[in-house]
């Protein structure tokens, strides 16, 4: 083969990280809607306290990687599952495993912003009360370090009794990552947590998102390459269910190993 031609993935090793300090780590991670084989023997390390993005072209399985992580997918009928994800070392699919506690050691942050129709304040403290929290202090105290924590306290505190509703469409986005983080999760999971943002709005999550893996680590999906570039350490191409090819975002968008994914930096698909 020609050195300058780039190899397909299917001409290698499968990809992974040699990452010591990975949080989440995914083994040979297979899934299944019905017939449909949507994600194909996935193997994935996530390190601690970075921020890795998945991209790849729509219906590439990012968003079913990412749901998988948490088991979301466990809502959807007919889902079957190979392989494992393991949280700290611990299995995720493990028998007798608590999923209610499992989402909250790793949040979700959904593509279009989702307040409820509450108080500002009620909202983020939403997850303490389910879990039976019912100590003022614990949630006035939650409530400011996850707002602080969203880059969007100096714009609430003053109204933190008013319906989340009244807030423009970034800062709902962005109460709903304090929502996420007020039961202080291990891992935030953000599912295309732009795509319904202005580019004002963008920038703001975006920085948010650089800022937050100083406490979490984050895995981020999205379809726009120059958002990875800007906010992710990892970057992760998926294509047709499968892993193509993972390592620092930098290598993936300027010097990629495998042919699919340079065609897709590239723009001839996707």
């Amino acid at each position: 083969m020609s050195p300058d031609v780039l190899p397909s993935a299917s001409e290698l090793p499968p990809p992974g990280t040699a990452t010591a300090d990975a949080v989440l780590e995914v083994d040979h991670f297979q899934l299944w809607y019905g017939q449909t084989h949507a994600l194909k023997d996935v193997s994935l390390k996530i390190a601690a306290r970075k921020v890795t993005a998945l991209i790849g072209p729509s219906g590439c399985g990012k968003s079913t990687l990412l749901r998988s992580l948490n088991r979301l997918n466990d809502l959807v009928d007919g889902i079957r599952t190979e392989g494992d994800v393991r949280l700290r070392g611990k299995s995720v699919y493990g028998r007798g495993v608590d999923v209610i506690g499992l989402r909250k050691r790793m949040s979700m942050v959904f593509q279009r912003q989702n307040p409820f129709p509450k108080s500002i304040y009620e909202n983020v403290i939403f997850g303490l009360r389910i879990d039976g929290e019912k100590r003022r202090a614990v949630f006035d105290e939650a409530v400011e370090t996850s707002l602080r924590h969203a880059a969007i306290w100096d714009e609430v505190k003053d109204r933190l009794h008013k319906s989340a509703l009244e807030l423009s469409g970034g800062q709902q986005q962005r109460l709903c990552i304090a929502r996420a983080i007020a039961t202080r999760p291990e891992v935030l999971l953000m599912d295309e947590p732009c795509s319904a943002l202005d580019p004002i709005a963008t920038s703001k999550v975006e920085d948010l998102i650089i800022d937050l893996k100083r406490h979490y680590t984050v895995v981020i999906v999205t379809h726009n390459m120059q958002q990875a570039g800007r906010v992710a350490d990892t970057t992760a191409f998926m294509y047709l269910g499968r892993l193509v090819e993972v390592g620092d975002t930098t290598q993936i968008f300027e010097r990629p190993r495998f042919a699919e994914t340079e065609a897709y930096i590239t723009g001839r698909y996707g």
